[in-house]
């Protein structure tokens, strides 16, 4: 169609052109008209700048497996496109929207590069400012970013250590005593070994012992109530007995679950006169078997929290792979375990049958990790904490959700933009919900949402099931 240079001047985009300058702008360009369907699509090559003279435009993005409407307008004037063309190779050219036509609607068209000339020889000072602004927006998000996540990862390794150093201290501290305990058992042994008893009287110590530690492994958890009576029963035994300190003995025979029957058999086996030496070697077994535990636990306790550091890490793993969000979920968890503390209940509402999903796991837990941190300062560490997962349509849900005061309603629809925050100053950068959208959105193909009132805020999650076609590996942000 034919453009007409007073019809374009016409619109607010252009209004302030010489006529000579909107000449060559329908020298370079056309007028052009869409019947109601799509201009162009999301992703696609950005080849055109669009100036609408008139009709209905409808502009959408692409949210997990949807398009979202983002704006409708009849307004003469409106424009879409490729409306960075003035930044030319250093940016990849592509539609970051994509835009349809509800009734046939006219359209002034005009070439990406001859957009960019035309910028760069009528307004090269604007050029400029823009380009500073778009890649000193981008270098001081990618800076910031960059810090946001050392902060997050000192403050890991700070919990990390914290959960470390328990167990190493319990096992340090149980091998010291371990040491000792088996000291004294040669010692006692040997006053035995000095002793004129028969070999049948040593063969019998020997398979007390060994039964002995066959029964600590297998020793039943008893109530507070049951304990207090187990040990005074086998203290009055021990006392009967003429056994010195038997109030500090019998509290480790019940630990290892041994009572006053079971010694009844140790007095029937051995001589009356070798019957102190005999308990007290046997309290020196059970309580090296009792440390050993200890140890094993606590080494334990080390080797699961260095296998969830693994795990939240992802550092021997692929980048993209099928994942399952629970262990991803409780890695997170635990790691994060030191600061949520004792004060906020977290409760897992798991669904089990959910199947894996293709993702990057470490930046999942990445946005685990900025969800919780965000819960947990919002109920200021007391509250309850529920992460929950479910099947949504065709869709994994994660769910977080706190008791904490809630969104205010009239910031809810900025807090996943760059830079905003409601933290004091120098205690947030603002880009923690930034990044977590853009990984859920941007490279899961996923959504993130938020509802929220006084007492119960979710954060919601939705990842696809299934990898979206055409995705790969390397596909980026």
């Amino acid at each position: 169609m034919p453009c007409s240079p007073q019809e374009i001047g016409a619109l607010f985009l252009f209004e302030k052109l010489s006529p000579e300058q909107l000449g060559q702008l329908c020298a370079a360009g056309r007028v052009e008209r869409f019947e109601p369907g799509p201009v162009y699509t999301e992703g696609e090559p950005a080849t055109c700048f669009y100036v609408m003279i008139e009709g209905t435009v409808v502009l959408s993005r692409r949210v997990g497996g949807d398009d979202v409407e983002v704006s409708r307008t009849s307004q003469r004037g409106v424009y879409s496109g490729s409306m960075q063309a003035y930044l030319g190779d250093r940016v990849r050219q592509a539609y970051n929207n994509s835009m349809r036509v509800t009734e046939p609607t006219r359209f002034f068209v005009l070439p990406a590069d001859a957009f960019a000339r035309f910028m760069q020889e009528w307004f090269p000072m604007a050029v400029h400012l823009l380009e500073g602004l778009f890649f000193g927006s981008k270098n001081t998000q990618r800076a910031i970013g960059q810090r946001e996540r050392l902060l997050a990862l000192g403050s890991l390794s700070a919990g990390l250590t914290h959960e470390l150093n328990n167990p190493a201290a319990a096992a340090v501290r149980a091998t010291a005593t371990l040491r000792e305990r088996v000291g004294k058992m040669r010692h006692k042994l040997a006053i035995i070994a000095q002793g004129s008893y028969s070999p049948e009287v040593m063969a019998n110590l020997i398979d007390i012992q060994e039964r002995t530690a066959e029964r600590v492994a297998k020793a039943p958890s008893l109530s507070p109530l049951e304990a207090s009576d187990r040990e005074d029963a086998v203290t009055d035994w021990l006392d009967d007995h003429d056994i010195q300190e038997g109030w500090r003995i019998a509290p480790t025979f019940v630990q290892a679950g041994l009572d006053a029957d079971w010694l009844d058999q140790v007095a029937a086996a051995v001589d009356e006169e070798i019957l102190p030496n005999a308990i007290g070697w046997l309290n020196y077994t059970v309580e090296t078997e009792l440390l050993m535990d200890e140890i094993n636990d606590s080494t334990n306790r080390i080797s699961h929290l260095v296998d969830a550091a693994k795990q939240y890490s992802q550092l021997d793993r692929a980048p993209y792979q099928v994942a399952d969000v629970h262990e991803l979920l409780d890695s997170t968890l635990l790691m994060l375990s030191g600061k949520i503390g004792q004060q906020i209940k977290v409760v897992k509402e798991y669904d089990r049958t959910l199947p894996r999903i293709p993702a990057y796991p470490a930046e999942l837990n990445q946005v685990w990790t900025n969800l919780i941190d965000n819960a947990v300062q919002a109920m200021e560490s007391e509250g309850t904490l529920t992460v929950r997962t479910a099947l949504d349509h065709d869709r994994l849900l994660v769910e977080f959700r706190d008791t904490g005061p809630g969104v205010p309603k009239e910031i809810r629809s900025r807090i996943f933009d760059p830079f905003f925050t409601t933290k004091p100053v120098g205690e947030g950068t603002g880009l923690g919900l930034d990044i977590s959208w853009r990984i859920v959105v941007n490279k899961h193909h996923g959504s993130l949402q938020v509802e929220s009132s006084p007492g119960d805020t979710r954060f919601q999650v939705l990842l696809p099931l299934t990898a979206v076609e055409n995705d790969s590996p390397e596909e980026g942000e």
